[in-house]
Formats: C-alpha cells, structure tokens, sequence
C-alpha cells in the first residue's frame, strides 16, 4: 500500500514537471507574433493611469496559480449552481479583472482563440512590476485554461495572513515552493492595500508584545477599532507612498513594523530572520531571487498540450 502511494506520487510529479517543460518564452512567436507586446501595451496603459494596479494584477496572478495551478480559474465567474474563486472570502478584494479581459479583447481581434487568459495572467503580473521599477523576470508561456473554479478551494488553498512560519511552509510545499521562495514572495507586500478589519484583530485589544509600539500607536490612529474604519485602505507598507518596489518591506519586518502576522511571523524562527536580512540588505538579491521565485511560481500545476482549453472571454467556461 506505502510502495503504491509513493509510485502515485512519482507519477503525478513527472506528470507537472512534463507540463510545465512543455512551456516557451516563444510559444506565440508563429501563432500569435506581436501578443506579447499587446499584454504589456495594455496593462503599462492601466498601471500609468493608476499605479495600484501593479499591486492588483500580481496578487491576481498569485491567487490564481495557488489554487488548482496557474489555469485562470481565478477570472471565471459563478454560475448558479456554483461559487466560483473570485467570490470566495479571500478574493473579494481582488483587482485587476478588468485589465485581463481588455488584453485578451484585444488579442482575441487579432490571434482569436490562441492567447489563454492563464498566459496573460502571468505576463500581466510581470509587465506591471517591471513598468513600477521592480524586478523582470522571465515568462515561459503556452498555459492553458482550466474550466473547474470552487470557492470552497480558495478557502482551503490561500495562506493566511494570520499563518504562523511552519503553516506558510507547508502551504507553500504543497505548491512546490520552498521556504526560501516562500520568504522572498512575501515580499510582494512591499505595495499594496489592505482593509483595516485585516490588521485590527492584530492592534486590539492588545497588540502583539513583539510589535514596535511606535508603529502600533500609528497603525491605530490610521485604524480605529471601529465599524466605519473596517472597509478603510491602509498601505501594507506605508513607505515611499506604499507604492515603491524594494526592500524596506523587510527592513519594516525585521523592524517589528508588520501589518499582518503572516509577516512577522518571517523572523520567528532563525532561519527566517536570516533569510529575511539577506533581501532586506541588497535590492539587487531581492530582485533576483524575487523574480526566480515567480517563474517557479508561475509554472505550477500548468495545463498544457491538449489539456485545459483556450477561453475567448476569461470569465466564461
């Protein structure tokens, strides 16, 4: 029975790992020549109008692949007899919807039926983090679409900002990621927003003994314990505008200057806090190990070949 189960195992990892060799930065070179362009065109477009959205469209990518793999099921909408991922719990905030659908309306009129929406996912995430000044990492592409979205999975297969080291990597394992991509991914919280009602269980009635009084004085004040101040916007890291790709999330960590406990929870053990000064002392490394981790991110549990399908709207099976 053990013997078989280990076989099992082996077979479905070879079974990933073909999928995701069969990817190509050049897969639309023939098929779709200019696509690529066109997804960058658009969502440089979107990200100079409003530079939130680079925050929007990376966690957009990020809450795809970690639910059934990097397919899109992220954009498809609930149907009446299912609740799709984008209307679980943790994805309501999500943004960026909008973005995907106007890069794949425009592929669609000149490559129809050839751009899978889980390949402008990944590009778009990208093209946006390199538009704002961060890192530019490579994206092998020929991705297809998944049909299957469930709430329910969302639920089961999001980390939580409430995770303590070990759950984020076990969660992140079972993505087959490690705990130094885990580490250096969190690092997306260098931009972004969040709700207050995401932080203040953290702030009251007593803060966390290990955060910087200073800042929870602050966060406090931007966050009061209160019904109306739930739905406020804070950013997650309030340096440079909260808006800057770089490395004083780390710098803010280490300084007990956490927002969710996800994040200080990265210095609660020794191999954390060493990982954590590491990216926090170069940009450079950040950057490199950042962008590493993305591509590896982006290629789990891909469709490929004949499997998934190549949706003409993103939101519909």
């Amino acid at each position: 029975m053990a013997s078989s189960g280990i076989v099992f195992v082996c077979v479905a990892l070879l079974l990933v790992a073909s999928a995701s060799a069969q990817l190509s930065e050049n897969f639309y070179a023939r098929t779709c020549p200019g696509g690529v362009q066109a997804v960058a065109k658009v969502v440089t477009a979107a990200v100079r109008a409003d530079r939130r959205n680079a925050a929007g469209l990376l966690r957009l990518h990020f809450h795809d692949c970690f639910v059934r793999g990097c397919d899109a099921s992220v954009l498809l909408a609930s149907t009446r007899g299912s609740k799709a991922e984008k209307d679980a719990g943790p994805n309501l905030s999500l943004q960026g919807f909008g973005i995907i659908d106007q890069a794949k309306a425009a592929l669609e009129k000149t490559c129809p039926g050839v751009f899978s929406c889980s390949d402008i996912l990944a590009l778009a995430a990208r093209d946006a983090i390199s538009f704002i000044g961060g890192p530019k990492w490579k994206v092998p592409l020929g991705r297809r679409d998944g049909s299957v979205s469930l709430a329910r999975e969302a639920i089961s297969n999001l980390p939580g900002d409430g995770f303590t080291y070990q759950q984020l990597i076990s969660n992140f394992a079972k993505k087959g990621l490690n705990e130094a991509d885990m580490v250096v991914l969190s690092g997306a919280h260098t931009i972004g927003l969040t709700h207050c009602s995401k932080i203040t269980p953290g702030l009251y009635p007593t803060a966390a003994p290990s955060l910087n009084k200073t800042f929870v004085a602050a966060e406090r004040k931007l966050c009061p314990n209160t019904k109306s101040a739930a739905n406020k916007f804070i950013h997650i890291d309030g340096t440079n505008g909260g808006q800057t790709f770089d490395v004083n999330y780390f710098k803010n960590v280490l300084n007990h200057h956490a927002v969710f406990r996800s994040d200080a929870a990265l210095i609660s053990t020794s191999s954390g806090r060493s990982k954590v000064l590491t990216l926090a002392k170069s940009q450079p490394i950040f950057f490199s190990a950042f962008g590493a981790a993305m591509e590896k991110m982006g290629r789990v549990g891909v469709l490929t070949g004949t499997q998934g399908k190549i949706r003409s709207k993103c939101s519909v099976k």
